[in-house]
């Protein structure tokens, strides 16, 4: 079992020993977990409103033509979450290796832990969206799956070098999509799978994250991670000047419109509106800008985070060291709410094949669909749900260090 290197700096939020250790045994940062926990809580807000909002499939609801001001930050606050996964999903693997972990095992959990979350993407997750015939659904646990598979050989690497291979994907790989937008056949689904997702001919596969930008983030995640082992002083006077830094960079980048996102922004009717589409930046693929404006955003509320505490802190913990079961869970929770409302209805098929129905571009069914109030009273009544169950599986991975625990 690998061991903390010696000098590392224990930081003051985290918790007594043991509840605040690794499985390695390491000392935990909780405003690492609560961030964590903070984007899933995020990102339950956005699929319960896939499930409920009466326009779910109706229209974008970042364009600024369409939307309303409430609508747009619903969605947009959510552009947080993969990033935040991703990028602290870099800082972890830094964390293992720093930590003391051989780099054959970091390859062999990498590689290992990689196919099982793109297992669990095409099976178990799939499903909970679709509750429906098969169906591939192919997001961001696909992405971070790929990622990671990737990771096992460039961890090896130091971290500086990471961050360099990072930062070089981020700002290249946009130029690939254009110059192979016309490969078809077995080279088109590598394309789609790598760098520009869509929906693949002939097949109920809809990919919605094209994997190597986000090993992009990943790759930063990694290269900054030494900064997260600093002392907290140290540490925040580290990563403030960062997080400006990429809110600095996407201001720029998006008033200069020529490069940073595929989709320019316009002035239009009203300054909302303009505002609105200034702020509206590609996810599917992440761009430069995309990537800038979230980690920054990500990082600030990591600094935040570090002076929580009470019950909220708790909570974020409790669903930041639990993430994959935690994610899991939500999804058969929101869709099960979704069923049983519908059914209350009188039309249980809305809960079905809801996915599907997205991607043939359908519309919602007459007489389906909430206004955004009661999406944001199902969003709390699912996170409710949620408390007890993140709480009782923390407390066994506090309690046990079965290797089989690392993979869920």
């Amino acid at each position: 079992m690998a061991t903390a290197i010696p000098n590392i700096v224990r930081d003051p939020l985290v918790e007594p020993v043991p509840a605040g250790l690794t499985r390695a045994g390491a000392a935990r940062l909780d405003a690492i977990d609560m961030l964590r926990g903070l984007v899933i809580v995020v990102m339950v807000l956005d699929h319960v409103r896939d499930f409920f909002h009466v326009a779910a499939n109706s229209f974008d609801p970042t364009d600024p033509l369409r939307t309303t001001p409430i609508l747009f930050a619903t969605r947009w606050v959510t552009h947080l979450c993969a990033p935040t996964f991703v990028f602290l999903a870099g800082v972890s693997i830094f964390f293992q290796k720093a930590n003391g972990k051989s780099p054959a095992a970091l390859t062999r959990f990498l590689l290992t832990r990689g196919a099982w979350l793109v297992l669990l993407e095409c099976t178990v997750i799939s499903f909970g969206f679709n509750l429906g015939p098969p169906f591939l659904f192919l997001q961001v646990m696909w992405a971070i799956g790929m990622s990671m598979i990737c990771m096992g050989l460039i961890a090896r690497a130091p971290a500086p070098a990471v961050l360099a291979i990072g930062i070089a994907i981020l700002l290249l790989y946009s130029f690939m999509v254009p110059l192979t937008a016309g490969v078809s056949g077995a080279l088109g689904l590598v394309r789609m799978a790598t760098i520009a997702p869509g929906k693949v001919p002939g097949a109920p596969i809809l990919i919605f994250y094209a994997f190597v930008p986000w090993l992009a983030v990943m790759c930063i995640g990694f290269g900054l991670g030494p900064i997260y082992r600093l002392a907290p002083a140290v540490r925040r006077q580290r990563l403030l000047p960062i997080a400006l830094g990429l809110l600095v960079a996407f201001a720029l980048l998006r008033l200069l419109d020529g490069y940073g996102d595929p989709a320019p922004w316009v002035h239009l009717a009203t300054p909302v509106q303009t505002g609105m589409s200034f702020m509206n930046v590609s996810k599917y693929p992440p761009s430069p800008d995309y990537v800038c404006a979230t980690l920054g955003i990500s990082i600030l509320l990591f600094l935040a985070l570090e002076r929580l505490r009470g019950p909220a802190a708790r909570i974020l913990l409790d669903f930041g060291r639990t993430p994959l079961f935690t994610y899991i869970c939500h999804i058969y929770i929101a869709h099960g709410i979704m069923l049983v409302v519908a059914a209350a209805m009188g039309m249980p098929r809305v809960a079905f094949d809801v996915v599907a129905a997205g991607f043939s571009g359908m519309p919602p069914p007459a007489g389906w669909g909430f206004s955004l109030g009661i999406v944001y009273l199902v969003w709390l009544a699912v996170v409710v749900a949620l408390i007890p169950l993140a709480r009782w599986f923390a407390g066994v991975k506090r309690r046990r260090r079965d290797w089989w625990l690392g993979y869920l």
